[in-house]
């Protein structure tokens, strides 16, 4: 074959499938992995496009295939591996060349290693990809983090394989640096609450009216085809209506309320209170995923003070209100997230942008992100969302519906991390004067911090107290 265009090291899940994805879509590749064993079985899947799929033994051999500028796409673990990995390359390439790091990484590493490699005039970028296994075969979103000069030569490559939407390649330059892996951080944060607000209702529905995995299900079937449409609630349709192959029964039924993380949540969760801001429904989204690990002392608290939950008489057109007002406001805190980073780091992050490559690929894809791209194009007040004049019709039916739905479903005893901690984020932000001047004056009561005041001065210059 030709000259590959681009070398990708690692053949695991992800890097097998974005690599078949390439060749599929006539990108001419070269691969390698750390195990050469598993080469034969690639090249097995990738018959079909030998022309355009050269394997290497060696990751060194893997450099020497490729043509300079050189492009070196990682799919590995981002901690330790990664800076193994840029330790043994480094001594091999010229400047000029690329390393991609395609997997989930902390951007503080990404920033760091990008510092590291502009010494010798090398680039490195963090690209986030979304969409699992089969969003890197047959289209991921893709959030690319790096130099321009990078940008223009990977370009063609990541246009070519991304998901699309109406036409558009859902893959942009995010910014320098750590710019994409942050975007995609905060992707999963969202994504975290999304899959947290639909696990709340699900449970409201099941175990306050009564009704069966597969009644849910039609209700979820029912709002997908609506303004709530989206790829969690598609797949959440499929999962209740699966049935268990061993015990029988709704396979929901069957498994343990234990849920994993790998950890992307918490970071969201993490770089919000550092930059100042408080994400609080990707917050209430990552504490019921540690709460849901705690299963011995759930039952033992159960068994203790009882677990009984009142009935519920939910109506179907106010719950999906309140849901898509929530939802809006999950998306708002994950873009309030993105701007303080923006303006923190410097890097002038189109959140316009941001919406329209997830509106297809991703795992959050979801109808309402064209909305909020256009919210954005528009000019949304401040930046906000829940400013933008195309949601105030939204939040005036699905407020009321909210806060009748929050309000019964705790008096009848559901835990709602996220849905309460909407309602709590909505009613903050739109109280003028709040709780916080008590604070301030207990503050500057036991450690002298001064404050200002309402008529525009200051107060710095002793206690008042006295």
């Amino acid at each position: 074959m030709a000259e590959p265009q681009i070398g990708i090291y690692g053949l695991g899940t992800m890097g097998s499938a974005l690599a078949l994805n390439m060749a599929e879509k006539g990108v001419r590749i070269a691969v390698s992995n750390r195990s050469p064993e598993v080469l034969p079985a690639f090249l097995a899947k990738a018959a079909a496009f030998a022309d355009r799929v050269a394997a290497r033994d060696t990751l060194e051999a893997l450099i020497d295939a490729l043509p300079r500028p050189r492009l070196l796409l990682a799919m590995i673990p981002s901690t330790a591996p990664m800076d193994e990995l840029l330790d043994r390359v480094m001594p091999l390439l010229a400047p000029g060349d690329t390393v991609i790091d395609a997997g989930n990484a902390d951007f503080h590493d990404t920033r760091r290693r990008a510092e590291r490699l502009a010494g010798q005039g090398l680039h490195f970028v963090g690209m986030g990809v979304s969409g699992g296994e089969d969003g890197a075969r047959h289209g991921p979103s893709m959030m690319f983090g790096g130099s321009q000069e990078s940008w223009q030569v990977l370009k063609p490559v990541v246009e070519a394989v991304a998901a699309r939407f109406d036409g558009d390649p859902c893959v942009d330059r995010m910014g320098p640096d750590g710019a994409g892996h942050f975007v995609k951080t905060v992707h999963n944060g969202i994504e975290y609450a999304d899959m947290q607000m639909i696990a709340e209702v699900q449970d409201l529905l099941r175990h306050g009216t009564g009704r069966s995995p597969a009644g849910i299900a039609d209700i979820f079937a029912a709002w997908n085809a609506g303004p709530l449409g989206s790829y969690l609630f598609e797949i959440t349709e499929t999962v209740l209506r699966a049935e268990d192959s061993h015990g029988g029964g709704p396979v929901i039924d069957a498994i343990l309320d234990r849920a994993g993380q790998k950890g992307t949540g918490r970071w969201t969760a993490i770089e919000a209170v550092r930059l100042g801001q408080s994400a609080t429904m990707i917050e209430g989204a990552v504490a019921a995923r540690a709460w849901s690990a705690e299963k011995s002392l759930r039952d033992r608290a159960g068994a203790t003070f009882g677990s009984d939950r009142e009935p519920l008489d939910i109506d179907l057109g106010t719950l999906e209100s309140a849901l898509l007002a929530a939802r809006l406001l999950e998306y708002d805190q994950g873009f309030r997230i993105l701007a303080a980073a923006s303006q923190d780091y410097d890097w002038q992050l189109d959140f316009a942008r941001i919406a329209e490559i997830w509106r297809a690929g991703c795992i959050i894809r979801a109808k309402l992100l064209d909305d909020i791209a256009g919210a954005f194009r528009d000019g949304a007040p401040e930046g906000q969302l829940f400013l933008a004049p195309r949601f105030h019709h939204i939040f005036a039916d699905g407020i009321p519906a909210l806060r009748k739905l929050v309000s019964a479903a705790i008096a009848a005893g559901f835990p709602l991390p996220v849905l309460s901690s909407a309602l709590a984020f909505w009613d903050t932000m739109r109280q003028p004067r709040g709780t916080a001047a008590l604070i301030q004056a207990q503050r500057d009561f036991f450690g002298r911090h001064g404050f200002d005041r309402i008529d525009g001065q200051d107060h710095h210059h002793g206690p008042w107290w006295d």
